[in-house]
């Protein structure tokens, strides 16, 4: 089996430190239980070698042997592939798990984005481009996951690189107050968040950034 190397930033301001997309990978590895080792790419001085492997100049990435993967979502699938701990082998389990990954990023990341945004730059407020970013998330993504989430533990039979996504998400929304109304969708998170593959991630990841400070 091919080396599994994980490259992030050196170092971020604390803001984003525990939500770096990192995360999301750094979960995958440890739920499925996959050895791999982490490298670091300048936060601040971002060279055009970063630029060959992440075109936007952003984190993370994946090296598997001779393969260099870019895009959270595309990693995730990638370890889906590798490991029955995280996407089923069966052709239907796979789709489900599949469907639900493309929702968590283009349906529901979509607008949780721009709205956290928002909230981070202390722009949201009584202005018609925030209700409509508001009433985005909301009404047309969280109001219809709501029932979704309140009828089962995971999306599919078995916690999968869906949650993954999905919860991390969440998580984002849930630090700026956004899934008050929506208890499903809050116990979903604490859920997620409470398996040890979680804690063990957010904790290298915070213990990662915080070795660049005493550097």
């Amino acid at each position: 089996m091919d080396e599994l190397v994980l490259t992030t930033y050196d170092w971020v301001p604390e803001f984003p430190r525990g939500y770096v997309r990192d995360i999301r990978v750094r979960w995958a590895l440890e739920e499925a239980g996959l050895p791999y080792r982490v490298e670091s790419t300048s936060f601040g001085d971002r060279q055009p070698a970063h630029f060959a492997r992440q075109p936007f100049g952003q984190v993370p990435w994946l090296t598997d042997g001779d393969i260099s993967i870019f895009e959270s979502g595309a990693i995730l699938l990638h370890l889906g592939e590798r490991s029955e701990k995280l996407m089923p082998a069966d052709r239907q389990g796979r789709n489900k798990v599949v469907e639900w990954l493309f929702a968590a990023l283009n349906s529901v990341e979509m607008a949780s984005l721009p709205w956290s945004i928002f909230q981070i730059s202390g722009n949201a407020g009584d202005t018609p481009g925030w209700k409509s970013l508001d009433d985005f998330l909301m009404v047309s993504r969280l109001k219809h996951l709501e029932p979704v989430l309140a009828g089962r533990e995971w999306l599919t039979e078995n916690f999968s690189i869906a949650d993954i996504a999905m919860a991390d998400i969440l998580r984002l929304v849930n630090r700026f107050g956004g899934l008050a109304q929506y208890p499903a969708c809050r116990d979903y998170v604490t859920r997620a968040t409470a398996r040890s593959s979680f804690a063990k991630a957010y904790a290298d990841q915070m213990a990662h950034f915080g070795a660049a400070d005493a550097a």
